[in-house]
């Protein structure tokens, strides 16, 4: 192995904003504590880790989590689509490289729009909301596990939050502009590199 890869999913992978906007507003209306009114209130939970911001504005996790078992079953996954230019990328990378997907969602979520795209042979490993809900936890537990360097490992994320808990671990940090939030946004939580196309991923494995 080369490099550890670590992707976040959505807004990276997948373009799933509209559901993800609509079924998080489902859970919090499901609990009483209406926290996000307009989608930049929804972008905002993402200036940092999700589960640190929601529980800031009085959303309890154990509330959050049982809302999230009601309602997934009803969430439809066929409006997610994935980001196709960077298939081809992804089966470059993963011929000398591990991948893990590093997210906020739930396992369950990922597997399944991964199965609906057939992406799933891309990834060696995936590490949702029911795993660890911190992405610097999960960052450690990536690169203890495939014995990654700081320095091997990057993380590509789409949101400020992405960033942070990225350095905070230490890694290598790629911001991608195709995501949820904006350039401008993601250009002042100083990602060492912010990227425009999936291509110019190839550049940081040496390829």
């Amino acid at each position: 192995m080369k490099y550890l890869f670590l992707f976040d999913f959505d807004g990276v992978l997948v373009d799933s904003l509209d559901l993800y906007i609509d079924t998080t507003r489902r859970c919090f209306e499901a609990i009483g504590k209406p926290i996000t009114q307009n989608h930049e209130d929804f972008l905002a939970l993402f200036d940092e880790n999700f589960f640190t911001a929601i529980q800031k504005r009085g959303v309890g996790m154990e509330e959050f989590g049982e809302a999230v078992l009601k309602i997934a079953p009803s969430v439809d996954y066929s409006t997610v689509v994935a980001f196709e230019t960077l298939k081809p990328v992804l089966r470059e990378l993963k011929q000398d490289n591990t991948i893990v997907i590093v997210s906020s969602n739930t396992a369950h979520a990922i597997t399944s729009i991964l199965a609906r795209v057939h992406w799933e042979c891309c990834f060696d490993e995936i590490l949702g909301a029911d795993f660890m809900l911190s992405k610097v936890d999960k960052i450690c537990h990536a690169m203890n596990k495939w014995h990654s360097p700081p320095d091997k490992t990057i993380f590509i994320g789409d949101t400020t939050g992405d960033i942070i808990e990225a350095r905070q671990a230490g890694i290598v940090t790629v911001a991608v502009t195709w995501g949820w939030h904006s350039r401008d946004r993601l250009t002042g939580a100083k990602p060492d590199y912010l990227i425009d196309t999936p291509q110019e991923l190839m550049a940081l494995a040496g390829r």
